[in-house]
């Protein structure tokens, strides 16, 4: 008989949210409930993720640690009944349920076969039959059994060696000298550090090894040495930023820390460390109890578990004896019909969920990494991938390489012809000779210096450091310092559902007190299938606001649903997390009280209770789906109070509240209309998702009375006798409401065209109903269960995944299929969640969020941004500044490639022009152009807050390219303007302006014109350069950023000090006021110019592009041939060796086991993971080169470790290539 504090949520109707827990419960394909069926035949067949962990040898139990995971994730009583239920584990894992674990067990002698303990006909692995492929020159996986490291006679020595212990591997912390070489690790930092070293060398040689003219100043070397400073800053900044971080989360590690906990061992109940735990244990389970590992119930009284942080389930799940369960399944398995009741037998206890009520014992099965909990942590301990953007700088430092490098061999052809023509006629002595050659040698390495962008890594730490100190203003806790900015890129947001778009807390939102009043429930139904079926009963009760319908209450009435409410009902007062005081107990019966406390004046609920007269309680039994406790009445009569499934309690009433205004309720008969019509209600309230919960009361003249004398124990189905005449009171409308600003946060995401899907442990109805209410679920989108999904084939999962919105009965495996196939797919993915299920698709995802408040420390860990509100709308806010930080690093990336691409076109025409082939800019002028004036900009761009209006535009994809056909046409039609601007000024500036540049002065003031012209074409340039569309105003925003207004005054202030002092070193003079308003005014047409190139359309500029020359692209579709036939012979080699190939994924920069490749033929592919071979039996993966065909290939270092093959665009279709390899 199921005890009186069965949880309140087999209370309610049969509306969606009511069964969402048993839905969880996994059984073979089939859905519990009339069509459950028992397969126990395919319950144990290893899957790929922890293969590993079904070897063992010399094993001396029944069962290896694989075969124990099968019963979780996702539950399933296939498996619990195919490995002999709770009789099958204790002797299997030589282990005793009364008296647990003996303490002076060591060595275990002999063994225990499978088929002793197993149902007889039961496979040992599933569809692998009785036997598995020997793990010949496999590598132990990150899933398996630990090493046999325990020396021989200690204790639990076999135990441990099997099964582990509850502990799990520390993640070792990184030094600051490994920070600061992960740091380094940059393609543009390591581009910069060998242009530093070349410019340093020749810039000592220029110093220390030629003759200087009189007064001339030694400072070649200074721009080497400055590079090499601006590469430290940027890793040094870098290097603590992170070192930081991990110093602060090793410290909220250390909170956690140890924790005892009892366990039975030898008949006795005694504390043990929780790091002691070993599987075979009995352990306790008590109230507010973290259950630290995996098991399967015993025993006990009213056990109900919170499992929302472990799974995402949002009731509290009632436990049922192992025994118990097992009866059931012995029945079907003999053929009888499955019960209805199947859907609630649940024997299954999950590490990281929380004992809400009850006492109890439950069995080991699974500890330290082979745990639920275990192996989620395990998950998470993988290198972290480039960003998007790191992706796309390293290609352009590829081409900046390449292209100054062309430019620079170009030039030194150049020079050296005219250097040779010219040398007939040079007069000089041969270490003249030398000095003129290695000058023209200086001078085609400078142009290589000049191509590099020295401030660009400066510029994007910059942006990023700035943008995570305001997101921190904004509730955004970036715990990666590239995360933000990866965040403005995001295409596809999946959100959990409970505790991230929900508040995680039942509440009543509708009730309709008898046929008086209501308040709430008044949504139109959210089930379309509502619409087909006949016109409803019009309601005629009057809806009020919940404030005005709190004030109608009379004073006795309220005393009157407070006591109704206390009193029958099993939950309690007791300490919240943030230590305030809270109910504990059913969700659905904390939700009443609350409502009692809160709007109705209740006092402490233990109060009430005590001041009630308790004469009976009728505890709640499935089978009635109702409680009920009687009270004495001061006037000596006996009134019963009931609570239950709505419509049954409808059912037994003849009476209904008609008048609450005064000190007793005035009743009404219940006429067939009121029926209809609070049907009606039930009905409106079930098709708003909300979980209905009916109140009656009957007044009796004694207890017990008449109809129940000489009955022994009044329990549910002998008050079932007199459960008649009844009054109802009211119906409440119970619910798990959405987070303020949800729904707007969402249209949000929607107009920056970011998807947001749901992804919940909730069933399907649920899932439906709340993402058609925040606005998720579109009338084409796709909602489909996670047992579904994950069995689809990747064919089926790539059409589907794009138009899927709502993904039901997920498993954290579910979600890590989902964001490794839209990861596949191209898209840039969020996943939000506050649970330890979330935390592998937290970090699997480009961008993780989790709940600052509500999240658990592992999701924490997993996460790359914490929203310390909890707010679903401050995910907005992260989009918005991830924006603003890649803006800031494309405006800057504008702004520096025009000043780049000016600078080498005039170093080389000046350079082939010049009779001494020097440039009209000196290295000097340069490094203040190049270095400090670049990293003033980089500060003043990155420091523009987002716009209002960045979120009215679409995310860049990760295939987009870094520099928009805008940006480009603004560098080359600001590059052409200040070309032309300065060549005019170097080749006819003389004759136009009046200098006579045979005297050296002359000539020197002319230059001097030149790089003051130069140098304000760039400060004009950059106020262009804060604007990446095509509108016009550039100063929009501009008085609400104070530091660009700064720095842009600093820039001045530097340009004009150097003009008047800095005459040696910079090789200047001092310019008159006309040349200075001549040098503004031509800085200043970059401006005009700018608007026009802005005006001047997007599509023409395109249109202008010459298309490839056919014989490059025949060139390069030719050696791409080549390179793809080289992956080809070498998979075909290593399938014929059956070489060991390593996976190297694409999501994860982690390396997984090695696996042996059979000489054997593409049979087909597992749901979200890679094309795999089947041998004997074995699933085996292909390495991703061979997978990936695409027509350009790059091998690139990642972090120093491997060489990862990248390779984009299909070259023939993967099927057609996945043949041809295999």
């Amino acid at each position: 008989m199921p005890s009186g504090s069965e949880a309140l949520t087999s209370l309610t109707t049969a509306q969606p949210q009511s069964n969402n827990a048993s839905e969880r419960i996994h059984a073979s394909a089939h859905p519990h409930g009339p069509s459950f069926r028992l397969n126990p035949d395919d319950a144990l067949t290893p899957d790929q993720t922890n293969e590993d962990m079904f070897y063992n040898e010399d094993d001396r139990f029944a069962f290896s640690p694989g075969q124990l995971a099968k019963l979780l994730n996702p539950k399933s009583l296939d498996a619990f009944y195919a490995l002999g239920g709770l009789r099958g584990l204790e002797k299997g894992l030589r282990t005793n349920r009364h008296t647990g674990l003996s303490v002076d067990e060591t060595d275990l002698e002999g063994r225990i076969a499978f088929e002793d303990v197993a149902p007889p006909k039961v496979p040992k692995y599933g569809a692998y039959g009785n036997s598995l492929p020997p793990p010949k020159d496999r590598l132990v996986g990150k899933h398996a059994s630990p090493a046999p490291t325990y020396p021989a006679g200690s204790q639990y020595a076999d135990r441990k060696r099997v099964f582990g212990i509850n502990k799990l591997p520390e993640k070792k912390s990184r030094s600051l000298l490994e920070l600061a070489w992960i740091t380094y690790n940059d393609k543009i930092l390591i581009l910069l550090t060998i242009a530093a070293v070349v410019s340093l060398a020749l810039g000592l040689y220029q110093t220390f090894g030629v003759k200087h003219e009189d007064g001339g100043a030694k400072v070649e070397w200074v721009e080497g040495v400055a590079v090499i400073a601006a590469i430290l800053i940027v890793v040094i900044a870098g290097t603590l930023n992170d070192w930081q971080m991990e110093r602060s989360f090793n410290k909220l590690n250390k909170t956690r820390g140890e924790r005892n906990v009892k366990v039975i061992r030898d008949g006795k109940s005694v504390e043990i460390s929780v790091y002691d735990v070993m599987v075979g244990d009995v352990m306790h389970l008590f109230q507010g109890d973290i259950v630290p590992a995996d098991g399967i119930f015993i025993d006990g009284h009213g056990v109900k578990c919170d499992e929302s942080s472990a799974t995402g389930e949002s009731d509290l799940l009632k436990k049922v004896p192992a025994d118990e369960v097992f009866e059931v399944l012995e029945r079907i398995a003999k053929g009888e019909p499955a019960p209805e009741s199947i859907e609630k037998l649940d024997p299954f206890i999950i590490s990281g969920s929380q004992v809400n009520e009850g006492t109890g014992t439950f069995l080991v099965t699974a500890v330290g990494v082979n745990s639920s909990y275990g192996r989620i942590m395990m998950s998470m301990q993988t290198e972290q991938e480039d960003t998007p953007l790191q992706k796309k700088l390293n290609v352009l430092a590829d081409w900046i390489a390449r292209f100054g490098g062309t430019a620079a061999l170009i030039l030194f052809f150049v020079l050296l012809i005219k250097f040779c023509a010219e040398l007939p006629g040079h007069k000089g002595t041969p270490a003249e000779k030398g000095q003129d050659f290695l000058k023209l040698f200086i001078t085609a390495v400078t142009v290589v210096v000049v191509a590099v962008p020295e401030g660009l890594p400066l510029a994007v730490t910059l942006a990023l450091a700035f943008a995570t100190t305001r997101m921190m203003k904004d509730n955004n806790l970036v715990r990666v310092l590239r995360a933000c900015e990866t965040m403005g890129n995001a295409t596809t947001v999946c959100s959990d559902k409970t505790g991230t778009l929900t508040q995680n807390k039942m509440t009543v939102v509708a009730m309709t007190l008898g046929r008086m009043m209501s308040f709430g429930g008044t949504d139109p139904p959210l089930d379309d299938d509502t619409k087909e079926k006949s016109a409803p009963v019009p309601i005629t009760i009057p809806n009020l606001p919940s404030a005005e319908f709190m004030k109608r209450l009379s004073t006795p009435v309220k005393k009157f649903l407070i006591q109704s409410n206390a009193v029958n009902s099993t939950a309690f007062e007791g300490d919240g997390d943030d230590g305030e005081k809270t109910f504990i107990g059913s969700k659905t019966e904390v939700a009443l009280l609350t409502l009692c406390r809160d709007h109705l004046g209740a006092g402490p609920v233990a109060e009430e209770r005590a001041n009630a007269n308790v004469v009976q309680v009728i505890p709640f039994d499935s089978a009635v789906k109702y409680m009920a406790t009687v009270v004495k009445l001061p006037n000596g009569t006996y009134r019963a109070y009931v609570k239950g499934a709505s419509e049954i309690l409808l059912s037994k009433c003849s009476r209904v509240v008609e008048d609450s205004s005064g000190d007793e309720f005035a009743t009404a008969e219940m006429t067939p209309s009121i029926r209809s019509e609070l049907e009606q209600t039930i009905t409106s309230y079930a098709g708003q998702t909300l979980r209905t919960i009916g109140s009656s009361y009957r007044d009796f003249t004694s207890w017990p009375p008449r109809e129940l004398e000489g009955v022994e124990e009044i329990n549910a189905a002998a008050f079932d006798k007199i459960h008649k005449d009844m009054t109802l009171v009211a119906i409440y409308g119970i619910k798990d409401p959405l987070r303020p600003q949800v729904i707007e946060a969402i249209q949000d995401c929607r107009r920056a065209g970011v998807k947001v899907r749901m992804v919940t442990g909730d069933n399907i109805l649920t899932a439906r109903a709340i993402a058609k209410e925040c606005g998720i679920l579109s009338k084409d989108g796709i909602a489909m269960e996670g047992p579904k999904f994950r069995r689809l084939p990747e064919s089926e999962l790539r059409d589907i995944v794009p138009k899927l919105e709502v993904l039901a009965r997920s498993s954290p495996e579910d979600k890590r299929i989902l964001v490794r196939t839209l990861k596949d797919l191209g898209e840039t993915v969020a996943v939000t969640g506050d649970g330890t299920n979330d935390a592998p698709a937290l970090k699997m995802a480009d961008i993780g969020f989790a709940m600052g408040i509500a999240g658990t420390e592992v999701a924490k860990e997993a996460a790359a941004i914490i929203l310390m509100d909890d707010n679903f709308a401050s995910i907005v806010k992260g989009i918005a500044w991830g924006r603003a930080v890649n803006d800031a690093v494309k405006k800057f990336l504008q702004f520096q490639l025009t000043v780049n691409v000016t600078a080498v076109v005039l170093t080389f025409v000046s350079s082939v022009a010049s009779a001494r082939e020097e440039s009209v800019l000196k290295a000097v002028q340069l490094l203040w152009v190049n270095l400090i004036m670049d990293t003033l900009a980089a500060l003043a761009l990155a420091t523009d807050p987002p716009s209002k209006s960045i979120l009215d535009r679409k995310p860049d994809k990760k295939s987009d390219s870094l520099i928009t056909t805008g940006m480009a046409k603004m560098i080359i039609g600001q590059a052409i303007c200040q070309l032309a601007i300065t060549l005019v000024l170097n080749f006819a500036g003389a004759k136009l302006l009046g200098y006579d540049t045979s005297i050296k002065h002359e000539a020197t003031r002319l230059n001097t014109l030149i790089f003051n012209t130069f140098v304000w074409l760039q400060i004009f340039n950059e106020l262009n350069n804060r604007r990446l569309d095509s509108n016009p105003n550039i100063f929009e925003g501009i008085t609400r950023n104070m530091w660009f207004i700064c720095i842009n005054l600093i820039m001045i202030g530097g340009q004009i000090l150097i003009i008047f002092v800095g005459g040696r070193a910079f090789q200047i003079v001092r310019l008159n006021g006309k040349e200075w308003g001549l040098s503004v005014g031509l800085g200043a047409i970059s401006l005009p110019w700018g608007a026009l190139i802005r005006l001047f359309p997007d599509e023409w500029a395109r249109k202008l592009v010459p298309p490839m020359p056919a014989f490059i692209k025949k060139w390069q579709e030719k050696r791409q041939e080549k390179k793809l036939l080289k992956l080809k012979q070498r998979a075909v080699t290593d399938l014929e060796a059956g070489a060991t190939a390593t996976t190297a994924t694409s999501t994860d920069h982690e390396r997984e086991k090695p696996e042996p490749i059979a000489p054997v033929a593409y049979t087909g592919t597992g749901a979200g993971s890679r094309p795999v071979l089947r041998s004997s039996g074995t699933f085996q993966s292909l390495p991703e080169e061979y997978l990936r065909p695409q027509r350009s290939l790059t091998v690139s270092l990642i972090r120093g470790k491997r060489a990862e093959t990248h390779i984009s665009d299909h070259l023939r279709g993967r099927r057609s290539f996945r043949r041809s390899v295999a």
